[in-house]
C-alpha cells in the first residue's frame, strides 16, 4: 500500500523525510490546462521533486462550467486533451473528478439536465484517459462545497452510466462522514473504487490528529476487497510545516489504523 499527500511538489522533501510515498499535486497548479505549452511550468517542477506524482485533483476549474447553461463542450475537449497529454508526461496515472466550482448546478437550472451534462463531459473525457493509461476517479463531495454528486452512492450513479473502465470512483472519508454515508453504500460501491483520500471531519485535519476519527471501519472493507491503490491525505491545513512537524505521526497512525483493521 502506498501513502502520500496532497501538497504542491516543493513540499515534496518534508513528505519524503516523514515517510511518506508520493505526493498529490493540484492540476491547476501542475497542468495548467488554460496555458500553452510555451508557458506550462509543470514539466520542469515535476522533474525537481524527490517524490513520484502518481495522482492529482481539482481535475477542472470553476470557471470553466460543466453544468448550466455556460457549459462549452469544445473547451472542455480541448482541455481535458492538454491536461491529460500533460499527465501522461510527468507519470500521473490517477485524475480525481470533484471540481465542485465546475459541476455545481447553477440555480433554476434542471438537475436532470445538469446530469447529463456531467455523463457527456465523463464518456468524452474517458477515452482521452485511456488512450494515456490514466484513470478518472469521480469524487463525492459534501452539499456545502457541491449541489451534485454528493455521496458515493449517487457517484456510483455516474460510474454505471458512463461504463467505462477509465472512469471510476474515489472514496473520501471526510465528505463520507460529513454526509453520514453507511458503510453498505461504500461496501456497494468497492469494486469501482480506485483512489482514497483521508481527512478527520473535525476540522478537516490530519488523520488522528483530532483524536475523533476511526478509520479501522473503512479500511477493513477495502482489505476484505483486496484494495490496492493510492491512499492520500487531503487536509488542506497540512502546510510543509506541520508535515515536518506531525508527518511521522500522521503516518504512523494511519498504518496503525490499517494494520489492525
Amino acid at each position: 500500500m502506498r501513502f502520500g499527500i496532497c501538497a504542491p511538489l516543493e513540499a515534496a522533501s518534508a513528505v519524503r523525510e516523514a515517510g511518506w510515498d508520493f505526493v498529490e499535486e493540484n492540476v491547476q497548479a501542475l497542468l495548467q490546462g488554460t496555458l500553452p505549452d510555451d508557458q506550462w511550468t509543470g514539466m520542469d517542477r515535476a522533474k525537481a521533486t524527490s517524490l513520484p506524482v502518481p495522482a492529482a485533483n481539482c481535475l477542472v476549474p470553476a470557471d470553466l462550467k460543466i453544468t448550466g447553461p455556460d457549459a462549452d463542450s469544445h473547451a472542455l475537449r480541448a482541455y481535458m486533451q492538454c491536461v491529460v497529454r500533460r499527465a501522461a508526461e510527468v507519470n500521473i496515472s490517477t485524475l480525481v473528478f470533484g471540481s465542485g466550482g465546475a459541476r455545481n448546478v447553477p440555480d433554476g437550472f434542471g438537475r436532470d439536465q445538469a446530469r447529463n451534462q456531467i455523463i457527456t463531459f465523463a464518456k468524452m473525457a474517458a477515452p482521452i484517459a485511456k488512450q494515456n493509461d490514466i484513470t478518472l476517479v469521480v469524487e463525492h463531495l459534501n452539499k456545502g462545497e457541491c449541489n451534485i454528486i454528493n455521496s458515493l452512492t449517487e457517484a456510483m450513479t455516474y460510474v454505471r452510466a458512463v461504463a467505462h473502465p477509465n472512469f471510476q470512483c474515489l472514496l473520501d472519508s471526510y465528505h463520507f462522514w460529513l454526509e453520514n454515508e453507511t458503510l453498505v453504500s461504500l461496501r456497494e460501491s468497492i469494486r469501482a473504487i480506485r483512489h482514497v483520500h483521508l481527512a478527520d471531519t473535525e476540522g478537516r485535519v490530519a488523520p488522528g490528529e483530532s483524536g475523533k476519527s476511526d478509520y479501522k471501519p473503512i479500511f477493513r472493507i477495502l482489505k476484505e476487497l483486496n484494495y490496492r491503490g493510492l491512499i492520500s491525505v487531503e487536509s488542506p491545513p497540512f502546510s510543509e510545516a506541520a508535515i515536518r512537524a506531525t508527518g511521522a505521526r500522521v503516518l504512523e497512525f494511519i498504518k496503525r489504523q490499517w494494520a489492525e483493521a
